[in-house]
């Protein structure tokens, strides 16, 4: 009986009331989706509802304001780890110029409005403007399932948004300050430091942290989202203490750890899953516990500021995404793509409010104005944001070249424990985004009388393999052989599965000097057409930073130019690693020549080198997180020399700190004659189509 007399609304119980927010989120999700309804509404509706202003059923109490807090600076912070940072760098400018048309077009529409419609006095009247510049990301989950991230209409927004929501802080700290009368050169001087201090640790000091702890925990994946979640909330702690939002300090969290977390990696996969199903669903229900419908029925007074202010406020934004448009000639839906990211009104917004409200800058009206906006303007910009992007995401997947002739099919061989994670990381992240193929790994048994305890022994394997896989969101697909010897076992699973891509690990020990590797490798190299990967890794992928890559004269003529040049692209962008091409310059100028047409943009630079043998003298010039990647060459290839062998014995004994990979490209078919083989030639019509 006690029980049922505390069951009464609003509910106290804690656990009731999380019992009952994940059924709303449940229930928002699989109805609204039959009715094709944007999530972000329905939840932001769902919070009207439940609401202190709705039926009662829930407080906006400090548990529902603590997981909404962590939901906002949690869609600030991914849209700072998903940022295309080449991308970026590249429309810099765009994003500067589009900031300040984003801030001064809505904030001067705003505070003339209010001065001159309305009658505001000059203070209140700027502050109320920067409703108007102000913005929140509030749509971007949508732009990420859609996989438009990386679109530079998205880049030039993000970047806008950033300038746009700072100069509105620092509007707000200078109308605040001169409230409190202390608008000095010294206060200038003061908040000019600590924010400079603020960025220079956030941006230069975390990622030097956050690489010496990852190689400490690499193989502890809990502790590393718990380390990345505390350096997120340290960084929004520091941009308050600076004098600025919170939020400024999750965006900056995700550009500093941008290049240390891989898109494709477990890491990734747990912060975006834990995030966009539980704290970014909270956040817009608490957004909606805000609302109070009953302001649009004081009289037709209030009704008609609240609709004008709602309209202009939607109008400027529009304003400022039509003259980006008409400036860097967007299409019509980059545009509306733009018009719906930055038509949000949320944390920015409300923050300012509420402190104007606070100081006594703006009434109570101009609150309950204020959070009707938001819910207008989340509506809008679902909507339009929703529409837009599965419009582009259409359009992109459209004028995607046909990348080759067949999709990636990786087979990854697994034979040693320790090298499992590390190999299947490196395989998902060399994968072709284009294609949903799975990671094929492979466990071969020798048969022999102990074929069934190490086939028992082999799938422990396996399954590790897939438990790790599954993590990152990748689908995967077990291969067991049984062969009279391991080569053989590796080359019927090529076959039947159509493989295009074979990554391998190797212990960096070499026995007989006639052989390059071992008899596995080597039998795999003579016998096979594909590209291999040999790779020791033993560095943590996420910490490289730059891939240097070897390449040998008349690489570009070799029939798998392409998709290894692609590889190392996709490799590159996953792990935010520059490129560094050495090789002669008639084959730079070709990789330049390709690189430059075609996408994903990386950043690459390319220095000449001679000869193979320079490579022995190049330890001075690297670091332990570069990452060696050599393009080597069968022999009787057109690309190859007798160099090459005596790479594999050069990087184990020279750079045993440093990881690599030697990538042996996809050749033309071997057929045998009396005295050996030949190749068979048939030009290079593949490297004519766009990588």
């Amino acid at each position: 009986m006690k029980l049922l007399l505390k069951l009464t609304t609003p509910f106290e119980d804690p656990v009731l009331i999380f019992a009952l927010v994940l059924l709303i989120i449940l229930a928002s999700t699989i109805i609204l989706k039959r009715l094709r309804i944007p999530g972000i509404v329905g939840l932001i509706i769902a919070g009207v509802i439940v609401g202190p202003n709705g039926f009662g059923i829930l407080e906006r109490d400090a548990s529902m304001i603590l997981f909404g807090t962590v939901g906002i600076l949690y869609i600030m912070f991914l849209a700072g780890l998903e940022m295309d940072m080449i991308g970026f760098k590249k429309t810099k400018s765009r994003s500067i110029v589009y900031g300040v048309l984003t801030f001064l077009i809505p904030i001067s529409i705003g505070t003339l409005s209010f001065i001159y419609l309305f009658g505001y006095e000059t203070k209140s009247a700027i502050l109320l403007g920067c409703m108007f510049a102000s913005h929140t990301l509030l749509a971007y989950p949508i732009i990420s399932k859609l996989g438009l991230a990386k679109n530079e209409a998205v880049t030039v927004t993000i970047g806008g948004t950033i300038i746009t929501d700072t100069a509105v802080l620092l509007v707000l700290a200078v109308i605040v300050g001169s409230t409190q009368g202390n608008v000095t050169l010294g206060y200038w001087l003061v908040l000019a430091l600590k924010l400079s201090a603020f960025v220079g640790v956030v941006l230069f000091i975390f990622p030097l942290i956050a690489k010496a702890v990852f190689k400490q925990i690499e193989s502890e994946k809990g502790a590393q989202f718990i380390f990345v979640l505390a350096l997120v909330f340290l960084a929004s702690f520091l941009a308050e203490l600076a004098g600025v939002e919170a939020i400024l300090g999750a965006f900056l969290a995700g550009l500093a750890l941008n290049q240390l977390i891989p898109h494709t990696s477990a890491l990734m996969n747990r912060l975006e899953f834990v995030g966009n199903n539980i704290f970014v669903p909270f956040f817009l229900l608490s957004v909606g516990m805000l609302v109070d419908i009953s302001v649009l029925f004081e009289g037709w007074q209030s009704l008609l500021i609240v609709v004008t202010v709602t309209l202009l406020a939607i109008a400027s934004k529009w304003i400022a995404a039509f003259i980006t448009q008409k400036l860097y000639g967007y299409s019509l839906t980059q545009r509306n793509l733009i018009f719906g990211l930055s038509t949000a009104r949320a944390a920015a917004t409300l923050a300012v409010i509420l402190v104007g409200f606070e100081f006594g800058i703006v009434q109570e009206f101009a609150l309950n104005m204020t959070v009707v906006l938001i819910l207008a303007t989340s509506l809008v910009s679902s909507f339009i944001t929703e529409k837009a992007g599965k419009t582009l995401a259409i359009m992109e997947s459209r004028k995607k070249p046909d990348l080759s002739e067949k999709p990636d099919r990786i087979l990854v061989p697994i034979a040693n424990p320790a090298t499992i994670e590390s190999l299947v990381d490196l395989s998902i992240m060399l994968n072709n985004p284009d294609y949903n193929e799975p990671i094929y790994p492979l466990a071969v048994v020798i048969d022999n009388e102990h074929a069934e305890e190490e086939i028992f022994r082999k799938n422990k394997m396996l399954q590790e393999a897939i438990k790790h896989a599954s993590a990152t969101d990748h689908d995967v697909q077990l291969v067991s052989k049984i062969d009279l010897n391991i080569s053989d076992g590796i080359l019927r699973a090529i076959k039947e599965l159509m493989i295009t891509e074979v990554v391998l690990g190797w212990n960096a020990k070499i026995t007989t000097r006639d052989r390059i590797f071992g008899t596995v490798l080597d039998n795999l190299l003579e016998n096979t057409e594909q590209m291999i990967l040999v790779s020791k890794i033993v560095q943590p992928l996420n910490t490289t930073q730059r891939l240097v890559i070897i390449v040998p004269l008349n690489a570009e003529l070799e029939r798998g130019y392409l998709r290894w040049l692609r590889s190392v692209k996709t490799l590159s962008v996953q792990l935010g690693a520059k490129i560094v091409f050495k090789g002669r310059r008639r084959t730079l100028n070709k990789i330049r020549q390709t690189i430059t047409t075609s996408k994903p943009a990386v950043e690459a630079v390319f220095e000449p080198l001679k000869d193979f043998k320079e490579l022995e003298d190049m330890r001075t010039q690297l670091r332990t997180d570069d990452m060696i990647v050599v393009i080597s060459a069968r022999r009787g290839t057109i690309s190859y020399n007798s160099n090459m062998d005596y790479v594999p014995r050069l990087l184990s004994r020279n750079y045993k700190d440093n990881s690599f990979i030697i990538v042996y490209p996809e050749q033309n078919p071997m057929m045998q004659q009396e005295n050996g083989y030949y190749n068979i030639g048939y030009g290079n019509e593949t490297n004519q189509q766009s990588l």
